[in-house]
């Protein structure tokens, strides 16, 4: 995914995508993030300008978190908007993983 930044500290990743997660850049980010998860327990995903995702994207977040629970982590969301958010919620995805808002 173009310009998307990754933070590494210890065992915790950054994600700060700056596009939309639909069905063309969530395989993309996907991919990118593989590198960076041998040793990760905790992934925060910056969703500050971030405007749509799509099932793709969700897609992701969930293999994250599969991942992460495996290893007694965890994915946090942050900076989520309203519409995101609500369709995490219709989702059952909240109980799911952490969204910490502003």
């Amino acid at each position: 995914m173009p310009n998307t930044i990754f933070e590494k500290q210890g065992t915790t990743l950054t994600v700060r995508p700056e596009s939309q997660l639909d069905s063309i850049t969530a395989p993309v980010l996907e991919g990118q993030l593989r590198p960076y998860m041998d040793d990760v327990r905790e992934v925060i995903m910056d969703f500050t300008k971030v405007e749509y995702i799509s099932s793709g994207g969700i897609r992701v977040l969930l293999a994250t978190e599969q991942q992460l629970e495996r290893r007694g982590g965890g994915l946090t969301l942050i900076h989520v908007n309203d519409t995101i958010q609500e369709i995490l919620k219709m989702l059952g995805f909240l109980d799911l993983v952490t969204v910490v808002q502003d």
